[in-house]
């Protein structure tokens, strides 16, 4: 089926709290509705970016980005309806207004950016994607997989990269297809593939599902650049600044050594751009339609980027992640942000 298009710049079929879409931009209709809706990684979620827990609490490094978004234009990061979709659903929800940004490990591509008229405002993890099998297998890299079963989740870039990288090694694909991830990891779990592939981080969240997670080995190749990112409608381009600079205020608080726990010390900082980054002075948020606090709110009440990774998906988490690409620029990563002037 088709992916739909929007119809004008902004337009939104949907309608929330009596408010037309197509009279409101989404800021309005986020700070009417006093809640930010955002879609994430489901059904089940995926373990350090999008999942929740018994009670229902999400927790993740995308998820983070939702709450940075809700703290920024509502002052309080848990105003924040959390919708679980699947790879099949993502995208037409947000281009139907069913929510209102998509932060759910979605790979930033020139087809989406522009046939399904999305925006991709900032890359909060820099992926590719990988292999995972059994170590009984007796494989030790991924061109050593020609003629081998691989479970692939179908309707992502995913599918289309494995079937690139068989054609051009030469290799004979024998992909088997799913819905959902769950339903590509329990096929793989149970033995009905000898590979599995998805981007590298997803693969170390779901070999933490495993039967026996330490009988499973990731492959050391990276067949895909994967920049995965927060996504909103286009044409509304006040939104998209919003989203983006809200990531950026991650970002440039850790590259500040701006925490949890030091930012109230920090709004005493002689340096200009600590300062117009805090709301202390200038008015920056002015700029963006939200209160002159909203980069103070999201580190305050969500953290910065340093600490949003290690919490959710690094070192000492189950996923185990180093920083990698998702270093910050100073560091050798490719974490960057424009400056706050």
């Amino acid at each position: 089926m088709k992916h739909l298009k929007l119809l004008a710049a902004g337009a939104v079929i949907a309608t929330f709290g009596g408010i037309a879409a197509a009279d409101a931009t989404t800021l309005e209709q986020v700070t009417s509705r006093g809640q930010l809706v955002c879609g994430v990684n489901g059904p089940a979620g995926l373990t350090g970016f999008g999942v929740p827990d018994d009670q229902g609490n999400w927790t993740g490094l995308d998820v983070d980005m939702c709450r940075a978004v809700a703290a920024a234009v509502l002052g309080d990061a848990t105003k924040v309806k959390f919708v679980p979709l699947g790879s099949k659903e993502r995208f037409t929800a947000l281009q139907s207004g069913e929510i209102d940004m998509l932060a759910r490990n979605s790979t930033w591509t020139l087809s989406r950016d522009t046939d399904l008229g999305l925006d991709f405002v900032a890359v909060n993890y820099y992926d590719g994607q990988g292999f995972m099998v059994r170590k009984d297998l007796g494989v030790a890299s991924a061109k050593e997989l020609g003629g081998a079963t691989v479970c692939v989740q179908t309707g992502t870039t995913t599918e289309k990269n494995l079937a690139d990288y068989f054609r051009t090694n030469s290799l004979e694909l024998k992909s088997v297809v799913f819905e959902t991830a769950d339903q590509a990891r329990q096929a793989y779990d149970e033995g009905r593939c000898d590979a599995y592939t998805t981007d590298a981080s997803g693969l170390a969240a779901e070999r933490t599902q495993l039967k026996d997670p330490g009988n499973n080995v990731i492959l050391p190749e990276i067949i895909s650049k994967e920049p995965l990112g927060p996504a909103v409608r286009h044409g509304d381009n006040q939104w998209g600044d919003i989203v983006r600079w809200s990531f950026n205020a991650m970002i440039i608080g850790e590259e500040f050594g701006i925490t949890q726990a030091n930012v109230d010390e920090n709004k005493s900082s002689d340096n200009p751009e600590i300062r117009r980054l805090l709301g202390v002075e200038d008015e920056m948020g002015k700029m963006l339609g939200i209160s002159n606090e909203w980069a103070y709110n999201i580190l305050k009440q969500v953290g910065n980027y340093g600490e949003s990774f290690e919490r959710n998906v690094g070192l000492k988490t189950p996923l185990g992640l180093a920083r990698g690409l998702n270093e910050l620029w100073s560091k050798g990563g490719l974490q960057y942000a424009a400056p706050v002037r």
